[in-house]
């Protein structure tokens, strides 16, 4: 296997997320926050679990859009993750 198909196998594994831009105060970073639904073990109901996740932020997104975000090599102390597309424009 060649180095360039080992790279591309590897990007393929990495972990995506889609989620909504909460701050874009920092310098080519900003915050996603991401939102899963899953049922209670005992109860069934459904609940809502947030994670924030901090995004290298290379497409110039701002607060208020929908963007999907990849799992990196850290880039900063506290970021992992890259945005890659921008799904949806906030109004």
């Amino acid at each position: 296997m060649t180095d360039e198909t080992k790279t591309a196998a590897a990007r393929l594994r990495r972990k995506t997320r889609t989620g909504v831009v909460t701050s874009d105060k920092m310098t080519k970073t900003v915050t996603v926050r991401f939102e899963r639904r899953y049922a209670h073990p005992a109860y069934g109901k459904q609940m809502t679990r947030t994670t924030k996740f901090k995004a290298r932020n290379d497409l110039d997104a701002r607060e208020g859009d929908v963007v999907r975000i990849m799992e990196t090599r850290p880039i900063a102390k506290s970021v992992r993750w890259r945005v890659i597309e921008i799904v949806e424009r906030a109004k």
